[in-house]
């Protein structure tokens, strides 16, 4: 079984940008993120503990501005707090490992996937496609990915 940790050799090498929204809860600006129009088969693990996120094949285009998925690959893998801050409650979404700020999950996703939506910062993710998941280690969950 892999362990995944808050490596601080991950955090060291983290941008400005990464390091801000993972380790200080904040938020890229919509529309910006690497991955957000991403469309290849993957997983999106946390860049700093490299725990498995989300599946490509849940992600879906939201209008947002950030990337939205449906569902978390792997359950325990994601933490779901209250967030009070900007004079509201949502609820904030942090890898449960890494510890990492990832965004917010909102009861407004596709009714037919489950009705959330996984709100979550590009700079927040590192995206492993399909054709390396075996080889990094993320071979058990290539079912999850579409061909």
């Amino acid at each position: 079984m892999t362990r995944y940790l808050k490596d601080p050799d991950a955090i060291a090498a983290l941008s400005p940008e990464e390091f801000h929204v993972t380790q200080q809860s904040g938020t890229e600006r919509p529309g910006t993120g690497k991955l957000l129009y991403n469309k290849e088969p993957g997983l999106y693990v946390d860049i700093v503990s490299g725990e498995p996120l989300f599946a490509s094949s849940d992600k879906y285009e939201s209008g947002c501005g950030w990337p939205s998925f449906t569902k978390p690959v792997e359950p325990a893998h994601v933490a779901e707090l209250v967030d009070s801050s900007l004079g509201m409650v949502r609820t904030e979404v942090r890898s449960t490992h890494g510890d990492s700020h990832l965004g917010h999950v909102f009861p407004d996703g596709p009714r037919d996937r489950g009705g959330l939506r996984y709100c979550i910062n590009s700079a927040s993710l590192r995206f492993v496609h399909r054709d390396d998941m075996e080889a990094e280690g993320y071979g058990d969950y290539l079912d999850q990915v579409e061909g």
